[in-house]
C-alpha cells in the first residue's frame, strides 16, 4: 500500500496514487499548510529516518529488519510521523480504541447521523428577521384519565365586539413581521442580532393584573394581544412568513395569572369561514404549575366558545373570530395555549437522537440527511428494514414511503408519525415481520422552516409546499425536491406498494384518507382496498365514508397525485382531525396524543392484512366495495330524480363523477410561484427547451433504415391501392374492377395487411417497453399478462362486470359475502398467519403499481 515502507526504495519513482490523493484532498479542506515536498515521500523516507535522532537505532528499515518485521507496523509509524508534522493539521484519519491509528478515512459528512450521546443537538435556524427568547421550552406528554367531550354550546354565548386597539390598550406586539412583498434571504442560529427586547408590558406593582404574553419561540404564533378590559383581550395571530394569510395555528404563552377571574380571550384575524370551533372543539391549555406538581400536561379547556364573522369592514377580506373564556388553576401560573397539541423541530431531533443512541434500534434504522431546507435545517430521513441474507431477499423487499409536516401547523401529522415509529422499531414480532418484508423511507418533517417559525401551511418561499411537488426549483423547494427525486430513485430499484403524507384537517372530524382513482380495469377498486381495511382495524376513529377518491386539477401538485402519477396506485393523503371522533365508543371526544399515536400503529397492522398471503380479508373489501359504490350509484342517480337499470352497465360509470370534491383546504388553489422566482422558474425553462432542441436524434443502424424504409413503402403502396379503388368506385366499376383487379393491387394489399399485422406486436412491445405515456412495467411481466389475459378470454364467457379478484389470489372469489365477513375477525386465521414460516414465499405475493 505505501512504496516507501518497501526495504529498498528507488530514487525517483512515480507518485503514489493513495498519496497524490490524500495530498490534494488534505490541501482541499485546509489540512494542509506547506508544500508537497513537505510531506514525508517515498524518496526522502530514508533520509527523515537515517538522519532524525529518534530514529538512529540503526539507520534505515532495511538495515535493521529484525526491529520492525511486522509491515503493518511500518504503515503506522509513517503515520505516526505525518501525523505528527506541525504542517498536517487532519481530522479524517480515524484512531482505534487504544489511540493509534487506524488506516482508513471518516465516512463522508452530512451523509450520516450527526448524532451523538456526548454532542448538543442542532439549533434551529431563523429568518434574520424573526426575534427569538433565549429560553428551552418542554412539555410533558399526559394522557387525560377521562375522555374529553366536545362543548356543548347553549346559545347564550356572548359575542364580543371587536374594538381593537384604537380603544384598548396593546400589552404585546411583534415589531417586524416580514408579510407579502418581502421574501427570505438569509438565517442564522438564533435568528435576529442583537439585544431581545422585551415585548411585554411592565407591570406597575404586585397588584396589576395585566397578563403577560409570549410567542417568540419554537412554533410560536401570536403577534398582537390587546387588553381591552380588565380580564378581556383581542388577539391578533402572525400570518405566515412573506405572506398576507394562512392564519390558523396558535401557540402563546402568558403569564402573572389570577386564579377565581374568568379572562375572555378573541382571536379577530381568523380566515376560514368554517371551523371545527362551531361543533364543539375546544382549545388547548397547558399549565406549567400542575406539570410539576401534579404531572398533567396539555387540557382541553374553555367556556362560551364561538366562532362567527368579524363585523369590521376595512375593505379587505373578511375575518373571523374565535372567542372563548377560561379559568385560570392557579396564582402567578405561566400558562400556554395552542390550537393543537405542539410537537417542534427541537422534539423531533430529540427523538431522533434517542434512537441513534439505542444500540438495537440503530442496527435497522439507518438516519440520514435528505437535504437543508431553506434556512439551512436539516430534513431526515429514516431508512428502516432488517438486514438480508442475500442480496436476492434484499431485492425483493417492496418499499412503504412516509413523510408528515408539509404544512407545518397540522401538528397531528407528527403524533401519528410518532406512533408508526414507535411501533415498527420495536421488538414486537409483526413490527419485526414488516422489517423483514418492507423497506421504509420515513421524512418525519418535511417543512423544518415553517414548523420553527409557527407557520400554518407555508415554507420560508411563502408558498404552499403540498402544491409544488412538480417543480423544477431545486433552490427554492429543496424539501419536496429532494423527496420526489428520492421516490423516483426508489421506484427504479424496486415497487414502492405505499405512500402516505400525514396531514391535518380544520373542517371535519375522524381520520380519513384521500386517495386517486384507478383507471385500469384490471386493477378497479383496488386503491380503497387499503382505506377499508383500515376503517376495520379502527372503526372509532377511521371514518371510510369520509375518504375521497377523485383527482382534480387543482390538486395536481400534491404530493398524493404526483407520487400517482409517478407509478404508485396507493398513493394517499391521510387527514387527521383537530378535533375529535363522532364513531363508535369515542363518540363526541377530543383525540388525545395517544389516540393519534395508535393510529400509527393501525397503519402497521393494515399493512400486513393488506399484504396477508390469504387473501379473504381482500376479496370481502372487494365485495363490500362494489357493494357500496352500487348504493352510492344509486343514490346519486335518485338525486337526479332518474331511474336506470344498473346491472350491466354500473362498473362502466366513471367513479369521479359520483364523488364530491375534496374539501378543508384554504389553499385549494396554488399561488404561482413568487415574484422573485418568476425569472428563475422562466430561465430554467428556456434551457430545458434548449437542450431538447440542441439533442441529438440518435443514430440508426443499417437494420432500422432497412426497416423504416420498407415501411415507408409499404405504406405508399397501400395508399395508392386505396386511393385507386376509391377513383374507381366513384367512376361506377367498382364490381367490373374487382373482379379483373391486377395481381399487383392483390399483392400490395397481401403485403400491406402482413405488413399491419406485423406492425401490431411491434407496436405494442413498444408500449410494453415504456415509451406510451404514464407505463413503466416490466416487458417480460406484460408478455406473461398478456398471455394469461389472452387464455383468460378464450376461455371464460362475457359477463356483465369486471372481474376485480386478484391475480395471485389463493382463495376463492366465489365465496358469499355473508360467509367472507365470517373470516374478518383476526382470530379466526390460522395461527401461522403472521408467522415468518408463512411468508417465506412473500417476494411472489400480489402487489400493485400503477402502469
Amino acid at each position: 500500500m505505501f512504496p516507501a515502507l518497501e526495504t529498498e526504495v528507488k530514487q525517483e519513482t512515480l507518485p503514489d496514487p493513495y498519496e497524490d490523493f490524500m495530498y490534494h484532498h488534505l490541501q482541499y479542506y485546509g489540512y494542509f499548510k506547506g508544500h508537497r515536498g513537505s510531506l514525508p515521500t517515498s524518496a526522502t523516507h530514508q533520509h527523515v529516518w537515517k538522519n532524525n535522532p529518534r530514529y538512529l537505532l540503526s539507520g534505515s528499515f532495511g538495515e535493521r529488519q529484525g526491529m520492525i518485521p511486522d509491515p503493518l507496523q511500518k504503515e503506522k509509524l509513517l503515520y505516526s510521523l505525518m501525523l505528527s508534522s506541525p504542517l498536517l493539521k487532519s481530522r479524517q484519519l480515524l484512531h482505534d480504541e487504544f489511540g493509534e491509528v487506524n488506516p482508513c478515512l471518516r465516512e463522508p459528512r452530512d451523509l450520516f447521523t450527526f448524532f451523538s450521546s456526548s454532542g448538543p443537538l442542532q439549533a434551529p435556524r431563523w429568518p434574520i428577521e424573526c426575534e427569538v427568547i433565549k429560553e428551552n421550552l418542554h412539555h410533558i406528554e399526559w394522557v387525560p384519565p377521562q375522555p374529553e367531550y366536545f362543548y356543548q354550546p347553549t346559545g347564550n354565548e356572548k359575542l364580543p365586539e371587536i374594538v381593537g386597539e384604537e380603544k384598548g390598550t396593546v400589552v404585546f406586539q411583534l415589531d417586524s413581521v416580514p408579510t407579502e412583498g418581502s421574501y427570505f434571504t438569509s438565517s442564522r442560529v438564533g435568528g435576529k442580532r442583537g439585544i431581545i427586547k422585551e415585548l411585554a408590558v411592565t407591570l406597575q406593582g404586585p397588584e396589576d393584573k395585566t397578563l403577560l404574553f409570549e410567542s417568540r419561540f419554537e412554533s410560536g404564533n401570536l403577534q398582537k394581544a390587546v387588553r381591552v378590559d380588565t380580564y378581556e383581550y383581542e388577539l391578533t395571530l402572525r400570518t405566515d412568513l412573506y405572506t398576507n394569510k394562512h392564519t390558523q395555528w396558535f401557540y402563546f404563552r402568558v403569564q402573572n395569572t389570577r386564579k377565581d377571574a374568568t379572562y375572555r380571550f378573541t382571536i379577530v384575524n381568523l380566515l376560514k369561514p368554517k371551523s371545527l370551533y362551531t361543533i364543539g372543539m375546544k382549545p388547548l391549555m397547558y399549565s406549567q404549575l400542575d406539570a410539576k406538581t401534579h404531572n398533567i400536561g396539555w387540557r382541553r379547556e374553555g367556556n362560551e366558545i364561538r366562532y362567527y364573522k368579524n363585523n369590521r369592514d376595512d375593505g379587505q377580506q373578511a375575518f373571523y373570530c374565535l372567542t372563548w373564556t377560561i379559568q385560570f388553576p392557579h396564582d402567578q401560573d405561566t400558562c400556554f395555549f395552542a390550537h393543537f397539541y405542539p410537537y417542534t423541530y427541537t422534539d423531533l431531533q430529540c427523538y431522533l437522537l434517542s434512537v441513534a443512541n439505542n444500540p438495537v434500534q440503530s442496527q435497522f434504522c439507518k438516519l440520514r440527511t435528505l437535504c437543508r431546507s431553506l434556512a439551512g435545517n436539516t430534513v431526515y430521513l429514516l431508512t428502516i428494514t432488517n438486514p438480508s441474507q442475500t442480496p436476492q431477499e434484499a431485492a425483493a423487499k417492496k418499499a412503504v414511503v412516509l413523510s408528515a409536516r408539509v404544512h407545518p401547523g397540522e401538528s397531528n401529522g407528527s403524533w401519528i408519525m410518532k406512533g408508526f415509529l414507535d411501533f415498527i422499531l420495536s421488538n414486537s414480532p409483526d413490527a419485526q415481520l414488516l422489517r423483514d418484508i418492507f423497506v421504509f423511507k420515513v421524512v418525519p418533517m418535511l417543512n423544518p422552516d415553517g414548523v420553527i417559525v409557527g407557520n400554518y401551511r407555508c415554507s420560508l418561499a411563502g408558498r404552499d409546499l403540498n402544491r409544488h411537488y412538480k417543480t423544477i426549483l431545486k433552490e427554492s423547494f429543496p424539501c419536496i425536491w429532494y423527496t420526489r427525486n428520492m421516490i423516483k430513485r426508489l421506484l427504479e430499484e424496486r415497487e414502492v406498494l405505499l405512500y402516505c403524507d400525514f396531514h391535518g384537517h380544520s373542517r371535519k372530524n375522524n381520520i380519513f384518507l384521500y386517495g386517486c382513482n384507478n383507471n385500469d380495469r384490471k386493477y378497479w377498486l383496488h386503491e380503497r382496498v387499503f382505506p377499508l381495511m383500515l376503517s376495520k382495524n379502527a372503526p372509532d376513529k377511521f371514518s371510510f365514508h369520509s375518504c375521497n377518491f377523485k383527482v382534480q386539477k387543482c390538486k395536481e401538485g400534491t404530493g398524493r397525485v404526483v407520487m400517482w402519477r409517478m407509478g404508485i396506485l396507493n398513493s394517499y393523503t391521510m387527514e387527521s382531525t383537530f378535533g375529535g371522533s363522532t364513531l363508535g365508543n369515542k363518540r363526541d371526544t377530543h383525540f388525545t396524543t395517544e389516540d393519534l399515536k395508535s393510529l400509527g400503529y393501525h397503519v402497521c397492522d393494515t399493512l400486513l392484512d393488506f399484504c396477508d398471503p390469504d387473501r379473504t380479508k381482500f376479496m370481502q373489501c372487494l365485495t363490500e366495495l362494489k357493494e357500496l359504490l352500487q348504493q352510492e350509484i344509486h343514490k346519486k342517480f335518485n338525486e337526479l330524480g332518474q331511474d336506470m337499470d344498473l346491472e350491466g352497465s354500473w362498473s362502466d360509470i366513471c367513479l369521479s363523477d359520483i364523488e364530491s370534491s375534496t374539501s378543508g383546504s384554504d389553499s385549494s388553489l396554488s399561488d404561482g410561484l413568487p415574484v422573485h422566482l418568476l425569472n428563475v422558474a422562466d430561465e430554467l425553462n428556456q434551457k430545458k427547451k434548449m437542450y431538447k432542441k440542441k439533442k441529438k436524434k440518435p443514430l440508426q443502424t443499417r437494420k432500422q433504415r432497412n426497416e423504416q424504409y420498407q415501411k415507408n413503402n409499404l405504406m405508399q403502396e397501400l395508399k395508392l391501392t386505396e386511393d385507386a379503388l376509391s377513383f374507381q368506385e366513384r367512376a361506377g366499376f367498382a364490381s367490373s374492377t374487382l373482379q379483373k383487379q391486377p395481381t399487383f393491387f392483390r399483392n400490395s394489399e397481401n403485403a400491406s395487411s402482413s405488413a399491419m399485422r406485423n406492425e401490431k406486436p411491434r407496436l405494442n412491445e413498444s408500449q410494453l417497453h415504456g415509451r406510451e405515456k404514464g407505463t413503466s412495467l416490466d416487458p417480460s411481466k406484460m408478455t406473461s399478462i398478456l398471455t394469461k389475459s389472452k387464455e383468460r378470454m378464450q376461455t371464460e364467457k362475457p359477463r356483465p362486470t369486471v372481474s376485480c379478484s386478484p391475480e395471485r389470489s389463493t382463495n376463492s372469489s366465489q365465496e358469499p359475502a355473508a360467509d367472507m365477513k365470517s373470516h374478518w375477525s383476526r382470530n379466526r386465521y390460522p395461527a401461522t398467519k403472521r408467522g415468518r414460516a408463512a411468508m417465506t414465499v412473500y417476494p411472489s405475493l400480489h402487489v400493485y403499481t400503477y402502469p
